[in-house]
């Protein structure tokens, strides 16, 4: 069962001034799809606050994917790119090139979010938007490689050919 930690990242959710509708729906959506959800968090829009917490959950070995929501936009204060990318040991641009193709079906503003995938050891790191709308659009672009990329990440790379029709 693949272990997802869900961390929504925003000044106004972390100040209590918010609700956290996007972190919530992005539970709602992991469990629906099979996967525990073994933690959660709120971190404001800070580049060492994010990486802090992300470097932490990525070294507790409970977690497999972390799946952060908010600070992927153009704003002054959207930095979760920047401190994912400082603590991750690879970027997998595949998964922000899935959202945006897959987001853009909906809105045009797709092409400006900075959506993205990243790997810190044998974690998957998935960067989200804040709206709770594009982080569901963008978990179902992607849900389907999480698993393969888990397994990838864990070591697991035999490949299984499928049966012929």
């Amino acid at each position: 069962m693949i272990r997802i930690a869900v961390v929504t990242i925003s000044d106004g959710v972390a100040a209590g001034t918010r609700e956290d509708r996007s972190g919530a729906e992005l539970v709602r959506k992991s469990i629906e799809l099979g996967w525990k959800v073994a933690d959660q968090h709120v971190v404001a829009d800070d580049v060492h606050g994010i990486s802090t917490l992300i470097t932490a959950l990525a070294a507790s070995n409970a977690i497999d994917v972390i799946l952060t929501t908010g600070g992927t936009g153009l704003g002054p204060r959207d930095v979760t790119p920047e401190a994912v990318r400082a603590i991750a040991d690879r970027d997998i641009p595949g998964f922000g090139e899935l959202m945006r193709s897959e987001g853009a079906k909906h809105t045009a503003r797709a092409a400006l979010s900075r959506s993205g995938g990243y790997a810190r050891g044998e974690v998957l790191i998935l960067t989200f938007p804040g709206s709770p709308k594009g982080a569901i659009e963008s978990l179902e672009a992607v849900a389907g490689l999480i698993p393969h990329a888990v397994d990838l990440l864990h070591g697991r790379t035999e490949h299984h050919a499928k049966p012929a029709n």
